[in-house]
């Protein structure tokens, strides 16, 4: 029978509030839940968002965020299958039961029986984490930047031990997120023009994705020229910085690069609204697709005429990939190194100096900060 297991967590308290490295407690898991011993965890740009009370109906504190990980599962509910003790699992913000409307379409990957959590708690309205006798909310269904996490045995995935494992924790969001709108959302078809606002975790994925699909073209945007080799790395063909030319919109200047056409797909990663509106008019008229996944928008204001003339906008979670039905082909190219995940990784904190995480994403090298827990 599990017990409460006292550990170390980072909490966060209230809006823009320093995190704590405290002493938390992690309950026992129930019935269709496992226990996680984490390993390690990153940092998404979606966990700087809730760190500043952004992106949730209401502010959920105090808080263990994180939301990319991977760790080795330590207990488990009677009601779990396919799961043992001392399986390797990273956690994932959807799930898929396979049965349900959504499950069986091809159009989507949100999963109508266990929805995506907003809420903080787990399904039956509690938490499974506390502090001095106070409730912690969760982050989606976990909450990776603690050593020890309970999470639905729904929400996470069995990975190959023989994947390195800072990868695995990378394959747990960003990176999928962006491969997948490449490859499921979009799809990219071979020979077409694509471009990538934003080059990030999220951007380079898309990067990677449209590569693999065969993109003949792969015109990456980004205001940090650090990000270019990195985007080179990744499969793109041409590289912008919009600073360079302060008398031509972003959208102008993608179509000089197309002859004047625009890019059959154009992804942004970045959640600006100036960016979305571009990212449509980058488009072909009568057939282009705008894939939007950068997140931290609440109301955006759309240029109609653009949408009018045939294009398409399209919103993506986690890149349109199915939980149980993809990722373990995103698996199966990482473990086979088709990915240049090690291109991410630019640096590496413990879960006791977390804080400097933050400080570290606002250095121009840096893609992905690895915690090690």
């Amino acid at each position: 029978m599990s017990k409460i297991i006292t550990c170390k967590a980072a909490v966060i308290w209230g809006c823009g509030a320093p995190l704590k490295v405290e002493e938390i407690q992690i309950d026992p898991p129930k019935s269709t839940e496992v226990r996680v011993r984490m390993l390690y965890a990153s940092l998404c740009h979606t966990d700087i968002l809730r760190a500043q009370g952004k992106g949730d109906p209401l502010p959920l504190f105090p808080r263990v965020l994180g939301h990319e990980g991977v760790g080795v599962v330590e207990s488990f509910g009677d009601e779990v299958n396919g799961l043992e003790e001392g399986d390797y699992v990273i956690p994932t913000m959807l799930a898929e039961c396979g049965a349900c409307e959504n499950c069986t379409s091809a159009k989507t990957n949100l999963c109508l029986t266990y929805p995506l959590s907003r809420s903080g708690l787990m399904s039956d309205g509690t938490s499974r984490m506390s502090i001095k006798g106070h409730k912690l909310n969760h982050m989606f269904s976990c909450s990776t930047w603690s050593e020890y996490m309970v999470i639905d045995s729904k929400f996470v995935c069995k990975i190959d031990p023989s994947i390195a494992l800072p990868h695995a924790s990378l394959l747990s969001c960003g990176f999928s997120t962006g491969f997948g709108a490449a490859w499921k959302e979009a799809p990219v078809k071979k020979g077409s023009t694509v471009a990538v606002l934003g080059l990030g975790a999220v951007g380079l994925g898309v990067t990677e994705g449209a590569r693999m699909q065969g993109a003949a073209k792969i015109i990456g945007i980004d205001k940090n020229i650090m990000k270019k080799d990195k985007g080179l790395a990744f499969g793109m063909t041409d590289f912008i910085n919009p600073d360079e030319y302060p008398d031509k919109s972003i959208s102008q200047i993608i179509k000089d690069l197309t002859g004047g056409m625009g890019v059959d797909y154009c992804f942004e990663c970045v959640g600006a609204e100036y960016l979305i509106n571009q990212a449509i008019q980058a488009t072909k008229e009568g057939k282009g697709k705008t894939i939007v996944i950068g997140g931290g928008i609440k109301s955006v204001k759309i240029d109609y005429f653009p949408l009018l003339s045939g294009r398409t906008l399209k919103g993506s979670i986690f890149g349109g990939l199915k939980v149980k039905s993809d990722l373990p082909i995103v698996f199966e190219k990482c473990k086979n190194k088709e990915f240049h995940l090690d291109e991410l990784v630019t640096h590496e904190v413990t879960l006791q100096d977390i804080e400097k995480a933050f400080e570290l994403l606002k250095q121009p090298d840096c893609v992905k900060v690895l915690i090690k827990i």
